[in-house]
């Protein structure tokens, strides 16, 4: 296959976060042949965002239609009726749009603080609804205060593509014991630098990092070196690290999500009803840089970069704004510390081409990080190790022409973080794991099919003092089946397709467990149960 019908149908993905709401139970209606004009609006599996009962106050953020590249910018004040300190903040967008449109990336930000990413699904031409819900209660001290805010959902809307996007976010406040949210939440300054308040002791940098925008990089886990004839080459072959530097020392290492959004895989009949995981809650990777508090609470700004491992020179495609979370010492003005340790593996990546009919590239590669450090704070000395390790192995096959194109690949990203000081040791180990095995072909007569699997995987444990104290588990999968026929109008693609999830979450808090299934755009299975 021709992989510039591959990147026009991936064109165009977008950002966001949290949880699709509007699941109806399953209907009876029958399941037409094919895809109509019409289908069931987009829902996931994941759960709904717990809400407290009592007193609430709503603000609306942003109200507006994207036909463009236009932001919109408005202004947020802070809701009156529920005091200053919330239980929990949770932020909805609810968008429509209809006619015929790509998918698209979007982001929120309110006072400089990138609270929301997303991409949006691609509609019906009869037209589609969908909601989105994020907990946003970390965020509480960006909202105590007056704030400009931008919105943006790059759109293109001409002859061919009809579709505005139209969107409405609020933000909903519930009164009552305030949550453990973060003191401050800071963004970078000019020349990518941070200053914290000198008091700091935890220091946590979030970075909503995304491969998008078209070109190679919005599905770079199919890229190959330069000495195999494929579409997308980068010289490393497909491993992607995202990596975080303090004043050019490497602090944090993660294996970025490998996003496909409702274009992707060159069948938006996978998506239409069921997206893949994270197409609509693009969440942020997380970096403990408490280890640096004490370089970094000196009163003067540090340089903080982000970085992507593997993306050739000059390549666009990836987008990786960074907010901070702050915890300070209420009862100090001053913590000061010492980062001890910083040892770095040597990143491997090994991606051997075999030539030969079909194609072949695997691919096994990884790295290691360890940084320690201590702060001395008004309840003692508190030490923060973090370790991090990274893996990616993938096997990609293909034919001439790339008629078949096949990828199967699992990354491991595996992390703990122990907390020594002020009692106990405390550990929190997590384990994530994200697969991906999937097929596109074409026969003769143009009919092109996508198999394909994706997987969002954790495991969660806390101890302390060597004990277990908490343990979950997720396991998100999404699994699809769908042909359509290429070079023809619309009204004969005779486009078919099954698209099932099950999102399951389960461990010491209790048990989630719910399956969706849409066949043809008509959601044929909505089970919930343990």
């Amino acid at each position: 296959m021709k992989r510039r019908i591959v990147m026009s149908m991936l064109a165009g993905a977008t950002l966001l976060a949290s949880t699709l709401l509007g699941a109806a139970p399953a209907q009876s209606a029958d399941v037409p042949a094919e895809f109509g004009t019409d289908w069931h609006d987009p829902v996931t599996a994941a759960p709904p965002i717990e809400k407290p009962s009592g007193r609430s106050c709503q603000v609306t953020l942003a109200e507006a239609q994207f036909r463009d590249f236009t932001p919109y910018r408005g202004a947020y004040a802070p809701p009156k009726g529920c005091g200053d300190r919330w239980s929990k903040v949770v932020l909805r967008l609810d968008g429509k749009v209809k006619g015929r449109q790509y998918d698209r990336l979007g982001y929120l930000h309110v006072g400089g603080v990138e609270i929301l990413r997303t991409s949006t699904p691609e509609p019906s031409p009869d037209g589609i609804a969908w909601s989105v819900e994020k907990d946003v209660t970390r965020y509480s001290d960006t909202f105590r205060h007056e704030q400009d805010v931008e919105m943006l959902i790059g759109n293109v809307v001409d002859d061919t593509y009809t579709g505005v996007i139209d969107v409405k976010v609020t933000l909903t406040f519930y009164a009552g014991r305030p949550a453990a949210a973060p003191d401050r939440v800071l963004t970078l300054g000019e020349g990518d630098t941070l200053t914290t308040p000198r008091n700091s002791e935890r220091i946590v940098a979030e970075v909503y990092a995304t491969g998008s925008g078209g070109g190679c990089e919005e599905f770079w886990y199919l890229a190959v070196s330069d000495k195999a004839p494929y579409s997308c080459q980068a010289d490393g072959g497909p491993y992607r690290e995202v990596q975080i530097k303090v004043d050019g020392q490497l602090a944090g290492i993660a294996a970025p999500f490998p996003h496909v959004w409702t274009g992707g895989w060159s069948n938006p009949f996978l998506w239409y009803v069921v997206p893949g995981p994270r197409a609509f809650d693009v969440k942020p990777i997380e970096y403990d840089l408490t280890p640096f508090a004490g370089l970094l609470n000196d009163g003067r700004p540090h340089r903080v970069d982000v970085s992507v491992v593997g993306v050739p020179e000059g390549q666009s495609g990836w987008s990786a704004p960074v907010d901070v979370l702050v915890w300070q010492d209420a009862k100090s003005d001053r913590v000061t510390g010492k980062l001890t340790v910083n040892k770095a593996g040597d990143l491997a990546n090994s991606s051997t081409y075999t030539a030969g009919s079909p194609e072949r590239v695997d691919t096994d590669a990884g790295h290691r990080l360890t940084v320690s450090g201590y702060v001395d704070t008004s309840h003692g000395r508190v030490t923060t190790t973090v370790n991090r390790s990274l893996a990616n192995t993938s096997k990609h096959v293909w034919t001439d022409g790339e008629n078949t194109d096949t990828l199967d690949a699992t990354w491991t990203d595996e992390e703990s973080v122990t907390v020594d000081g002020r009692g106990p040791a405390r550990t929190t180990a997590t384990h994530r794991t994200y697969t991906m095995d999937g097929s596109i072909t074409i026969g003769t007569d143009d009919r092109l099919r996508t198999v394909l699997s994706l997987g969002d995987r954790a495991v969660v444990a806390e101890s302390a003092g060597g004990r277990r104290a908490v343990r979950s588990r997720l396991d998100d999968t999404v699994s699809g089946d769908a042909s359509w026929t290429l070079n023809v109008p619309r009204d004969q693609r005779h486009a078919v397709g099954t698209t099932s999830e099950r999102y399951r979450l389960y461990g010491s808090g209790g048990c989630y467990d719910r399956t969706l299934t849409a066949v043809q755009g008509v959601l044929t299975e909505d089970r919930s149960g343990c």
